[in-house]
């Protein structure tokens, strides 16, 4: 993908748009979860949506921190669909959602030096497996279990030791500084600008003064597009990707937010 493209999650409330070429995005991200299990006019219809957008995957289930073993069966699913519909990249999140079976949320992990070596293992068994970088997004967390490390710090040492790539949700920096008392500046300026294949954008709800919560059905707040106009500055433009999954407002409302990402872009290009 270029730098300067923008992006909005695929959602089936978005489907119609997405066919008509609607959307004022130049790639949609897809969880591969809500279409691998399906065959025939589903899968048809996606074909026909690629026509209009380039695709990116952004998976749920994969479990990158968990003690179980890699499911294999799942990932070769996944590398199957991938090619299948020239999915670009695949992405999933930096934690856990399995512990002897789905657990259906995202676990932190913990930030500890045994947890590093745990997860670039099953990292680099991944890339091996699916034959391509594996791109992990920086997560909402509400509680920080036993940490040895920074957040910063424990992202830094995976994308240095794994050869994995960033996806880098802005959003989610701002959320977590709230609720665990960092500068989000500081935290944007410290990660590697070689590490970010793309990033992410969305609201949250702000449920209490030092609580707020990830939430993506929300209208993206200020605070966050400032923020987003700061990493830029710090990394120079990525593609970045707004992110809505309930609450949906109208179409327009949705294409004026990401003409938003896209002036913020300009003033870096």
């Amino acid at each position: 993908m270029k730098p300067n493209s923008i992006g909005l999650g695929l959602r089936n409330e978005l489907l119609d748009a997405a066919l008509a070429g609607d959307i004022d995005a130049d790639f949609l991200e897809l969880a591969p979860e809500n279409w691998i299990p399906f065959k025939g006019r589903r899968l048809e219809t996606l074909a026909k949506v690629a026509e209009n957008y380039r695709l990116t995957s952004h998976g749920l289930s994969l479990s990158i921190g968990s003690q179980d073993p890699l499911d294999y069966t799942f990932l070769k699913d996944v590398k199957q669909f991938v090619s299948q519909f020239n999915v670009e990249i695949y992405s999933e999140h930096l934690s856990y959602c399995s512990h002897k079976g789905q657990l259906y949320d995202l676990l932190p992990i913990p930030f500890t030096a045994d947890a590093v070596s745990h997860v670039i293992d099953r990292i680099k068994d991944v890339q091996r497996y699916l034959e391509r970088p594996l791109v992990l997004e920086n997560v909402s967390y509400y509680a920080s279990p036993a940490p040895e490390l920074s957040e910063l710090d424990f992202i830094c040492q995976l994308l240095k030791r794994s050869n994995c790539k960033l996806l880098l949700d802005v959003n989610n920096v701002f959320v977590n500084s709230v609720n665990h008392k960092y500068n989000p500046y500081d935290f944007i300026a410290g990660l590697p600008s070689e590490k970010i294949a793309y990033g992410h954008i969305a609201g949250h709800h702000e449920e209490f003064d030092d609580l707020y919560v990830d939430t993506h059905g929300a209208k993206v707040k200020d605070e966050v597009y400032e923020l987003l106009d700061y990493a830029y500055k710090c990394h120079g433009v990525y593609p970045t990707l707004l992110e809505r999954d309930f609450n949906f407002p109208a179409l327009s409302e949705l294409n004026g937010e990401l003409n938003q990402i896209r002036v913020i872009q300009k003033r870096h290009e």
